[in-house]
């Protein structure tokens, strides 16, 4: 019975350090009041800064909105600007609460470094794209081309399985950041210019003549965009990725930034879950019960910020594609909050 007693005060002991180790980031945040959200330096609709240093974008927009559900405040976020070899020695070492940096979720990643991906922001895949003067049509025409690329990534990767798959020769012109791989491709020091297909896009809108340059149709990789935190906080992890499910679920739902204070009449009960007006979903994450309301009221829903930052109506262009909701022929889905 003794034996019984302790092995239950030690278990007891282990799962108190568990909550409390589990509820450090939330803890600190709300201490220091505000999110350090890792970004990239500088990818149109993504991530980016504008000439008074304030940084807009859809992944921007996803810490916008934890903060919006912790402190019903959208703007208490600071952002580090990081590159592709820096962000997850960053995210291990605590240099930042939340990864939300075009970073494509692998297994590799997901079971080796000690993190953990939300979800999919964005579904992407890699792309090439070339000058229009060269007169190429097709991926496969790329043979024996020099083409720029950024280290540290999964594109790397990716091109070397596509040439090596369909019998064709590269040379590969490798650059740290992600800028420099840009004013590489701009120099002409490459012929192509690879990485996903949505950053293509992004970094053309900023060409001085964006015509003279074509993406390819190929579309060579999956890469499900998403933001990441550090593993082992099971309650940050949980604030992150309902923080994403919300987004989806204030889509479907038809509520946005405009109407959701009307919506908070709505005889819906799936409207009321998500607004904090029925039930209890606020407390098992350690925020108010009005984290979903909050959200869509200072940030929006996923459309509202797609549509913002990245679509048809936006320089970049994007049409919704595989991110449009399960309902409308994308992939993007929400469980329900009940």
């Amino acid at each position: 019975m003794q034996k019984a007693l302790v092995s239950i005060a030690v278990a007891a002991s282990l799962g108190l350090g568990a909550t409390a180790a589990q509820a450090a980031i939330l803890d600190d945040v709300k201490a220091k009041g505000y999110i350090q959200c890792g970004v990239t330096g500088g990818v149109p609709g993504f991530s980016a800064p504008d000439s008074n240093n304030v940084w807009t974008g859809l992944e921007v927009d996803f810490c916008r909105a934890m903060a919006a559900a912790i402190f019903k405040d959208a703007d208490a976020v600071r952002y580090t600007s990081l590159t592709s070899q820096e962000r997850f020695t960053a995210l291990s070492a605590g240099e930042i609460d939340v990864l939300s940096r075009t970073t494509t979720w692998t297994m590799s990643r997901d079971t080796q470094l000690g993190i953990s991906f939300v979800g999919t922001m964005f579904y992407d895949g890699q792309g090439f794209m070339v000058r229009e003067a060269d007169g190429i049509e097709s991926a496969l025409d790329l043979s024996g081309a020099a083409i720029c690329i950024e280290s540290g990534t999964t594109t790397e990767l990716n091109a070397a399985d596509y040439f090596a798959a369909n019998g064709m020769d590269f040379n590969t012109v490798v650059f740290v950041d992600q800028d420099e791989v840009v004013k590489a491709y701009e120099d002409g020091r490459c012929d192509v210019y690879t990485t996903d297909s949505s950053a293509l896009a992004a970094e053309r809108s900023k060409f001085a003549n964006p015509d003279d340059h074509v993406i390819l149709p190929e579309i060579i990789s999956k890469e499900p965009l998403g933001p990441v935190v550090r593993a082992g906080d099971t309650t940050w992890f949980n604030i992150a990725r309902w923080t994403y499910f919300a987004l989806l679920e204030a889509e479907e739902l038809g509520v946005t930034s405009a109407n959701v204070d009307e919506m908070l009449g709505s005889d819906n009960p799936s409207i009321k879950r998500l607004l904090g007006v029925e039930g209890e979903f606020g407390a098992p994450l350690g925020i108010e019960n009005d984290w979903g309301y909050q959200i869509v009221k200072l940030v929006g829903n996923y459309a509202e910020i797609y549509d913002k930052h990245v679509g048809p109506d936006t320089p970049i262009g994007l049409e919704r594609g595989l991110n449009a909701l399960w309902r409308d022929g994308g992939i993007q889905y929400a469980p329900p909050i009940r």
